[in-house]
């Protein structure tokens, strides 16, 4: 969770709202919770963020600016080190998967719940934003533009998430998303 407290109140209770959505869900995690852990009164709250739906789209908004940011500069790392697409695209997996706060991905889980808010519609259309996005930073570091080639591909990438959050060995799942991507990407 959040340890450092410093930063403007809105800035906290986004980070605090950041981290508890992509733990346990925005269905799971009361107003009452992030105002508690982020430490600010209900009115601090609410004058930054009128309603929980907006802070929802807040936190979309923010985690698909920190993870796009990572995704690209890991995958532009690992091309430069690997030289070669599909060990690069399944070793900036490998290192998010590893990552202990791993959850999978946060804009397939709000998919999974928008339908219990106000706003699904809204929710919906930043997660196929945020695939979308990823897309384009795929093609704009390999050059990769058939659009059968680039779904496919985003449909093994999206796989892999999904079996490492519901708990199978992440060495198997990119080992599996290796080969994958090497019969998809072979010339």
């Amino acid at each position: 969770m959040i340890t450092d407290k410093k930063g403007s109140v809105k800035e906290k209770i986004l980070l605090t709202a950041h981290d508890l959505f992509y733990a346990k869900g925005f269905r799971a995690t009361g107003i009452d919770k992030i105002i508690r852990e982020a430490q600010v009164t209900k009115v601090s709250f609410y004058r930054h963020f009128p309603a929980k739906n907006t802070l929802i789209l807040a936190y979309l908004h923010y985690r698909h600016d920190l993870w796009i940011t990572w995704f690209h500069d890991t995958l532009a790392r690992k091309i430069g080190e690997e030289n070669i697409l599909p060990t690069a695209l399944s070793g900036t997996l490998n290192e998010w998967l590893r990552c202990p706060s791993f959850r999978g991905c946060a804009f397939i889980n709000a998919t999974a719940e928008a339908d219990s808010e106000d706003i699904a519609e809204e929710i919906k259309e930043l997660c196929r934003n945020h695939k979308l996005d990823a897309q384009k930073t795929i093609t704009l570091l390999t050059g990769i533009t058939d659009k059968t080639v680039m779904s496919q591909l985003m449909m093994l990438i999206d796989g892999a998430i999904i079996h490492a959050q519901m708990g199978m060995d992440v060495t198997e799942v990119i080992e599996q998303l290796n080969v994958g991507l090497e019969k998809l990407l072979a010339d």
